[in-house]
């Protein structure tokens, strides 16, 4: 659903405040609810505005800046799987990540992630 437009928060507070109409009148005179009204009062009289506040969370991951902390840990362990290395990353800095964050940030920084190589070599195989 969108907000209502600044327009429409401005004729609503000004309705309240400044010609002293309750709250409930100003509601059904908007077809808005009440509670719409009380909150953009008080978000006039506490902020001074009347902006929409902004939708869902805020993304945040702690390998945004660790390039060369993934970096140093693939070169040292270059045959850890993704779960491998989420641990590794918490032992490091103290913060777990999951492992499709951590699969993203390697693809981000051009490592490629194999599978780790059984214990006969190809030719080996080939040959039995």
């Amino acid at each position: 659903m969108k907000s209502y437009s600044i327009e429409l928060r401005e004729k609503i507070v000004a309705a309240h405040l400044q010609k002293n109409i309750s709250i409930r009148k100003v509601a059904n005179i908007f077809s808005v609810s009440k509670s719409l009204v009380q909150k953009l009062v008080k978000q006039q009289k506490v902020e001074g505005n009347l902006q929409s506040k902004p939708r869902g969370k805020p993304q945040f991951s702690h390998l945004t800046n660790a390039d060369i902390e993934l970096t140093e840990l693939v070169a040292s362990h270059p045959d850890a799987t993704l779960i491998e290395l989420c641990e590794l990353f918490a032992d490091l800095t103290g913060n777990f990540v999951g492992r499709s964050a951590m699969c993203r940030a390697l693809q981000k920084l051009g490592l490629n992630r194999k599978k780790k190589q059984s214990g006969v070599p190809k030719q080996a195989r080939r040959e039995s």
